[in-house]
Parts: C-alpha cells; structure tokens; sequence
C-alpha cells in the first residue's frame, strides 16, 4: 500500500506507491495533506483498474499538443491549417501554460467569455474551440495516451446564415468596373461558385477547350474530390480569350487567370476589388459572396441540389444550405405563387368572398 511522508528541507507532502513491484515517489505539490491523500487515492485506483498510473498525465503540456494537431495538418496535408495556425495562437494565450489535466469545463468557458469580451465572433470562437477539442482527442488516442479524458468543450451557437450575394446587375456593374484581367476570373466565379484559390490555381493543364471542360483533381480542391465543370458559351468564350492573351503576350505561364503582369499567379485583388464598387456605385462585398451567388442561382434555375453541390464542391448538405441565401424577393415569390394557385384551383374565384352560413330561421343580420 502507498504512504504519504514530507521530504527533508520540503513544504510539500509527497506519496509514495508500488507500480509492477516498483517504488514511485511522486510529489504532491501541495502543503496540503488532504490534497496527497486525494493523489494517492487516484493513482491507486489506476493501478487497480491495471492502468499505469497517471503521473507521466500530469507533465503534458497544452504546446506538447498543440504541435502535435499542427503535425497531424502537415502529415494528412489538411489546406486549412492556416486557420487552425490561428485558432492554436489564440488558444496560447490562455492556455500556455496549462498541462492536459488542467484544461477543464471550467477552465474552458472561463477562455470563451475572454473572447466574447475580445469581441470575437462565435464562429470564431468555435473554431478555436473545434482545434482545442481535436487535440485533446489526438492525445487521448495516442499510445500510451497523452490525454487520460477529454473534458466537455461546449460550443456557441452561430448564426449560420450568409447574407453577402449579388443580384445579376449588380455583377454586371462590378465587372464592369474590375480591370481587365479580373473580368474573366469572376465571370468564372459566378457561374461555377469556385473558391478564390481553386480559380487562381487553375492552371491549363485542367482545361479541355475542345470538349469545354474545366477539371480539378482531388489533390487540388478543398475537401479533397475531384470536380469537373462544363463551360457554357459565354465561359468558353472567357477561356478561348485568356488563351489568345497568353498567345499574344508570348509569356508562358501555366494559370489560366495569371496576375496583372501577365507571368504569375494572382495572390491578391482587394485593392482592385474594392476601388470597383466604388466605381460600380454598389455596396462592398467580399469574393466569396461569388460562391454563394452561384449556389442560390443554381437553386433557382432549378438544378437538382446534389448535382449543385458537385459543382461547387460543397461536400455536407448543412454547409451548401447555408449558402443558399433567401431574400425578400423569393418571399414575396411565395405570395404570388398562392395567388395564382388560388385563382386557378376549382371552386375559388378570386376577389369574391363567400358569405358565411346563417342558422336556420335567423335572418342574414342575426
């Protein structure tokens, strides 16, 4: 059975107990008494239970697995580990010199409501609560575990909707008002509701002119599919055009959509971007606000949901719903719809109300 005793020249109480036939000696880290006894008690019970007891628990730190979620990026080479990047330094700051058993509930929303405070948003939040999560998951799987149990990480609730899209005029104005070698990219993008990087990586060797076909092998999108895209006329008038400029310029580039010099890829277009809805006399939105107008005007153009999500390469139901926007204008599409059931349906003839039936022998004014 295990002791509890205070070393020489120490404040703090130390345990002492038999794991496989061997002493271990451990330090409690209190002048406490209860606090060894409660030590104790606990690592009796792991050997109990034939668990090693949880000492080496204790010394894993919050960085320990923080760069073990960062290495599990690198070796699935997962494209949003920028994003997890981000969330891990914003977790640091609280968490930095925890160890894994100090990362409680409690702990955990006392970080939440340091953030709120921040002014974060709960989306972000999430996220960073997602990267927190994942890496205590990735401790507790490892062998011999790292992580003896994953506390309860609550999440906020978001409000999923996207509001950002373009009605049809407004896009006109805006490409009408981006440089010339913008005007083809977003043509592309409000059609085929592809990601800003999917687009400036496209490169020649993924397009078929001949057969008007645009493809992306798995390793090049983000949720790890391949996805194929036919051109429609006005499209494949886009790409015969930056053809003939790549012709033209006699640089050999292999983008598709290369940058304003004609010999690179793009990396960043806000400044041209935003100077344009100035010029277009609209309100700003993002690029991303493309994608988004490409899934609603598929909706409604009637193309099946499935078949949209291969398009844009929207992989849940849940995320490709929340970029199916709704504004006033389907809304009162509905009203009108009604409208004109009812008027067509038997026995209802519009504008005329029937009057209500009277008891018998009562007179119509009651």
């Amino acid at each position: 059975m295990g002791s509890i005793y205070k070393q020489k020249g120490s404040k703090n109480y130390w345990i002492k107990y038999y794991h496989n036939g061997k002493a271990v000696r451990e330090s409690a880290h209190s002048d406490k008494k209860i606090v060894a006894k409660r030590l104790l008690a606990r690592r009796e019970a792991d050997i109990a239970q034939g668990k090693a007891p949880n000492i080496q628990l204790d010394k894993v730190s919050f960085d320990q697995l923080a760069q073990d979620l960062i290495n599990d990026y690198r070796i699935n080479k997962r494209k949003s580990i920028d994003r997890a990047t981000r969330s891990v330094n914003h977790l640091r700051r609280y968490f930095g010199n925890f160890k894994a058993p100090q990362i409680t509930t409690p702990k955990i929303n006392q970080y939440i409501l340091q953030r709120i405070e921040e002014g974060a948003a709960n989306a972000t939040i999430n996220r960073e609560l997602a990267a927190l999560k994942r890496m205590l998951n990735l401790g507790a799987q490892q062998t011999p575990p790292l992580v003896d149990r994953v506390p309860h990480i609550p999440s906020l609730k978001e409000n999923n909707a996207r509001e950002g899209f373009f009605e049809h005029r407004e896009f006109l104005a805006l490409r009408d008002a981006l440089p010339d070698y913008l005007k083809g990219m977003v043509t592309f993008a409000y059609n085929s509701g592809w990601r800003f990087s999917e687009i400036t990586g496209l490169k020649w060797h993924n397009v078929d002119l001949e057969a008007g076909i645009v493809r992306l092998e798995a390793g090049e999108t983000k949720n790890g599919e391949a996805r194929t895209f036919y051109l429609g006329d006005e499209l494949l008038d886009v790409f015969k055009h930056q053809w003939q400029l790549r012709k033209v310029r006699k640089i050999i580039t292999p983008y598709v959509f290369p940058n304003v010099n004609g010999d690179g890829r793009i990396k960043d277009i806000r400044g041209s971007w935003f100077k344009a809805f100035k010029t277009a006399g609209i309100s700003r939105r993002v690029f991303h606000d493309l994608r988004r107008t490409a899934v609603r005007n598929m909706v409604r153009a009637g193309v099946p949901e499935r078949v949209a999500m291969m398009v844009t390469g929207h992989k849940t139901r849940s995320v490709f719903d929340r970029y199916n926007i709704i504004n006033e204008a389907d809304l009162k599409m509905v009203c009108q719809k009604q409208a004109a059931y009812q008027e067509s349906a038997t026995g209802i003839v519009s504008g005329i109300v029937t009057p209500l039936p009277t008891k018998k022998g009562a007179s119509q004014n009651g």
